[in-house]
């Protein structure tokens, strides 16, 4: 049995070059692991709060440093000489150390970042392989982004993120070959437009186009010029990012700067899933418009998949308000909208008693940790979100699921959707 011997933090930097926490923790037999935590864009108000500092003169107030303080003169302390091996008991810890609501006290980036590596030590300590987990496992489908809009690129699309999901893979190598086929089609029939093939905050090309239809119509002649169909080897998924896109009357700019009623919304949906090969919506909606997501879910979750992000913010209460309405059928993961693994954990459990599907996600300020990628195949996730074949800390993730697909061997296989 080994136990926590000592917690290290430290301030580091993200992919946007903003300051994030890092933790390490060292075990009694100096086996150590540490883990970095990311930061969102496009946040929900209802996600775990991320303690800056908001000194203006050091790092803008971005930076972290009470976080860091908080790993090392609090949480350090409360932790040490626990058994690693009890993850609960060390969140059970960190968040009735917090106390708060929203984990306001200590910050969630403080709590996932010890929370994370604790859980990393103990795989480590127990020389922990997929192949001997007792069940079997399978490696997520990615959702690769491949246009960016909204909060993320400076262009004129509303929507946030165009994303291309192959479909019905053998192997993780193969969906990642179907993806890079239609990313390379892509960047040269921009370049043939004269578009630029500058990149967004997550890897995927930001061209100057001002509608919806035309970045879908580029993705399907991308699919296409890869020698691929589209709907059958690969699909588009969309994150809407609705959140940024509502005004006070309730009415959503989705399509152009128009406003529009829910009604008129759904009805533009059905229209570009039925004239374009669209698999998945997220946040189609505003985070608390829970009757909006039930009446899109009720009209169309029967052929796509409506996937919750800021509606649901990885929280148990919130998945359980979703569920009761059929508001959504899928949820994305974000371990630090909730900022523990346990809680992360518990959030999955319940999506999948209620038959959603659950998608493991990054963020759009993401660093080269990698622990999602694990998450993803440990829970048997069906999808994993982690960005496109562009910028380190996104090809990261996909670099450890092909690690992982080889250790698995012949036993390998690919998740259902």
């Amino acid at each position: 049995m080994a136990k926590i011997k000592n917690i290290k933090a430290r301030q580091v930097f993200d992919s946007r070059g903003n300051p994030t926490v890092e933790a390490e923790v060292i075990l009694d037999n100096n086996i150590s692991a540490s883990a970095i935590v990311p930061s969102g864009a496009s946040t929900g108000t209802h996600e775990a709060h991320e303690l800056r500092d908001n000194n203006d003169y050091y790092f803008k107030g971005k930076s972290v440093l009470n976080a860091v303080k908080n790993i090392k003169k609090i949480i350090s302390e409360e932790i040490k000489n626990i058994d690693i091996d009890d993850q609960e008991k060390i969140d059970k810890i960190l968040i009735k150390k917090d106390s708060s609501e929203n984990k306001e006290f200590l910050g969630a980036n403080s709590l996932l970042a010890v929370s994370i590596a604790a859980n990393k030590a103990a795989s480590i300590n127990r020389k922990e392989s997929y192949l001997n987990l007792g069940y079997e496992v399978s490696l997520p489908i990615p959702l690769m982004n491949i246009i960016n809009g909204g909060a993320h690129a400076d262009n004129a699309l509303r929507i946030q993120e165009f994303m291309i999901r192959p479909e019905n893979p053998i192997h993780f190598m193969e969906a990642i070959e179907r993806c890079f086929l239609v990313i390379h089609s892509l960047k040269k029939i921009l370049k043939s437009k004269k578009l630029l093939v500058n990149v967004g905050d997550e890897g995927g090309f930001a061209p100057s186009i001002n509608s919806n239809e035309e970045a879908l119509e580029l993705i399907v002649d991308a699919i296409e010029d890869a020698k691929l169909q589209p709907g059958k080897h690969v699909s588009i998924c969309l994150d809407v990012a609705a959140n940024e896109l509502m005004n006070k009357n309730g009415k959503y700019s989705i399509q152009s700067e128009n406003y529009l009623s829910v009604e008129e919304s759904i009805s533009y949906y059905k229209k570009i899933i039925s004239n374009y090969p669209i698999k998945s919506i997220e946040d189609p909606f505003s985070e608390n418009d829970w009757e909006a997501w039930a009446k899109l879910t009720s009209q169309v979750g029967n052929q796509i998949q409506i996937v919750g992000d800021d509606l649901f913010v990885t929280n148990p209460k919130r998945l359980k308000t979703g569920i009761e309405s059929k508001s959504a059928n899928a949820i994305l993961i974000k371990p630090n909208q909730i900022g523990t693994v346990t809680e992360t954990l518990n959030v999955i459990e319940i999506a999948k008693k209620n038959s959603f599907k659950t998608i493991i996600s990054h963020r759009s300020g993401d660093t080269e940790d990698t622990f999602i990628a694990d998450l993803a195949v440990k829970t048997n996730s069906s999808q994993i979100k982690a960005g496109s074949l562009a910028r380190s800390e996104r090809v990261a993730k996909y670099n450890r699921l092909l690690r992982i697909e080889e250790e698995l061997g012949k036993s390998a296989k690919m998740a259902k959707v």
